[in-house]
């Protein structure tokens, strides 16, 4: 059996252990949870720069050890020049390449919003030099090229390339860098610099907006100055679901956390306690059709969404979707929204404050661009608009774009705070549903719930198939019982990345710490 890891004091879990260390090292000097996901942020963004960096989006749910959680929005809107003229000729918008660029980065303001409620919490002990000192060092002097990053830049190679900077930043004399080699961001060092010295909203307004407005136009991507200016994060009250075990929280559109939060409210009211192996992925499984169903009628930019989303986590129509689920056999559906490259993070301090986190590009390497001297690496997730006019997710300018992401957190009734999440596109309101329903519900040890086989309906990073795919480490009787069912039921390898790399922390009334990262990513759970 797998161990969770456990601490007294304070707790960090990500998908890379240097981006842990970063956070457990401010957790040690006396910042706040708060404090110590910025500088894991910060971290990962070097560290793991295929799944995100600060050229991408970021959400988060922060739960105070009392008072109502805090949500924060750093997502940005398309361009002013992203109009559907800009891509005609296009049957849609490029996944790669400068027009793949279309939506203002919107991380970093997400950093400086969560610091201004730490600020508000009395936490922001801490300045922001040291919060960023690690990440400025590890792009710097360099980081190890992990086996992820690695073979996400063999696979996407060809694809990108000729994209402009790509080659020149990830590329070592027009080879794909060996896992283990030294990779070094000078460029982003620099960056990282200037945002610990003239403050994080000199991303958006002031010299480094300046420089990157100019380096936007050299690339011939749709985003101006004017564009950075006119972006903020903002605040949001998360979605919450009454639960049967706890209050369960995640993000507002334009994420997808109404499916999250949908798939455990319907399997509310089955049986899941009790529910076998079989019965547990059939259930969820057929949840999801259900909330996928709601994200793909409802979730686009919230200033278009047509009724308040709260509203459809009531109790009687989740309990109404429950009732339509066959117990022998599987419904059709239509198709997922694709994959996701993504980052989840989580940290609780000693006094309770929690965080769940979330960070991307979007696709691997997002749009393959890198500006010229900022060195940063801009996102593509634009991508997700239509350009078909009377689609609920049509381009137009200043509109956020459809989001994947959702962290996730939960106060539950025997007084544990849990914070979890993944990477994953289309799995990752299936991989949150597998580890709330296996850990919370039935009881199985944390590491256990995160490292145990996954499935995933749809599509996620690497996958462009839309069947339910399994990990080979289910047993031949799983397989055989789902098909039966009428599920296409799809082999992946026995620890498959697809299936995200997720992570949880646990804080138990006592105060102790409990947390479980996924032997999938390169990351850890540290304590202290």
């Amino acid at each position: 059996m797998m161990q969770s890891n456990l601490a007294p004091g304070a707790m960090a879990v990500t998908p890379h252990h240097l981006a842990s260390e970063s956070a457990l090292s401010v957790l040690r000097h006396g910042g706040d949870a708060i404090e110590a996901m910025v500088a894991a942020a910060a971290t990962i963004a070097v560290v793991y720069p295929h799944m995100n960096g600060i050229g991408g989006d970021g959400f988060w749910l922060i739960v105070p050890p009392g008072g109502e959680p805090i949500a924060i929005d750093a997502s940005g809107a398309s361009g002013a020049q992203a109009t559907l003229a800009y891509y005609d000729g296009h049957a849609s918008i490029p996944h790669r390449g400068a027009k793949a660029a279309l939506t203002v980065p919107g991380t970093v303001s997400g950093w400086d919003e969560a610091l201004n409620v730490s600020a508000g919490l009395a936490g922001g002990q801490l300045p922001l030099s040291r919060l960023l000192a690690d990440a400025i060092r590890y792009a710097a002097d360099g980081i190890p090229v992990t086996r992820s990053q690695a073979s996400a830049t063999q696979s996407k190679y060809h694809e990108l390339s000729g994209v402009p900077g790509f080659a020149g930043t990830f590329l070592q004399r027009g080879e794909v860098p060996a896992a283990g080699s030294r990779f070094c961001q000078p460029r982003l060092a620099r960056t990282l610099t200037r945002l610990a010295n003239d403050g994080l909203d000199s991303f958006y307004r002031g010299p480094l907006a300046q420089l990157m407005a100019e380096e936007f136009q050299a690339t011939g991507c749709p985003l101006t100055a004017q564009d950075l200016a006119g972006h903020r994060a903002r605040r949001r009250v998360p979605l919450k679901l009454s639960h049967q075990l706890g209050d369960i929280f995640n993000m507002t559109p334009p994420t997808q956390g109404l499916v999250s939060l949908a798939i455990l409210g319907i399997t509310d009211h089955l049986d899941m306690a009790n529910a076998d192996e079989v019965q547990t992925i059939h259930r969820i499984v057929e949840a999801t059709k259900r909330a996928f169903s709601l994200r793909d009628k409802y979730i686009t930019d919230p200033r278009h969404v047509t009724l308040p989303v709260q509203s459809l986590l009531e109790a009687a129509s989740l309990q109404e979707m429950a009732a339509s689920i066959d117990d022998n056999h599987a419904a059709p559906w239509g198709k997922g929204k694709g994959p996701g490259d993504t980052v989840w993070l989580g940290v609780i301090d000693g006094n309770g404050l929690a965080v769940s986190f979330i960070q991307s590009i979007y696709h691997e390497f997002g749009s393959g661009v890198v500006l010229p001297e900022s060195g940063i690496l801009l996102q593509n997730r634009g991508a997700a608009f239509s350009l078909d006019p009377d689609n609920l997710l049509a381009l137009a300018p200043g509109k956020q774009p459809f989001h994947t992401l959702n962290p996730a957190a939960a106060r539950l009734k025997d007084g544990r705070t849990m914070v979890y999440g993944t990477m994953g596109g289309d799995g990752q309101p299936q991989t949150q549903a597998a580890i709330f329903t296996r850990h919370v519900i039935q009881g199985m040890p944390l590491q256990e719930a995160v490292a145990a086989p996954r499935w995933l309906l749809g599509r996620t990073w690497g996958q462009s198939t839309d069947s339910l795919k399994l990990e080979g480490r289910f047993s031949e009787a799983t397989f055989t019982a789902l098909r039966e069912k009428g599920h296409d039921v799809e082999w992946l390898p026995g620890m498959s990345e697809a299936m995200g790399h997720a992570g949880a922390i646990v804080r138990h009334p006592n105060g102790m710490l409990e947390g479980a990262y996924d032997p999938r990513s390169n990351g850890s759970a540290a304590g202290f």
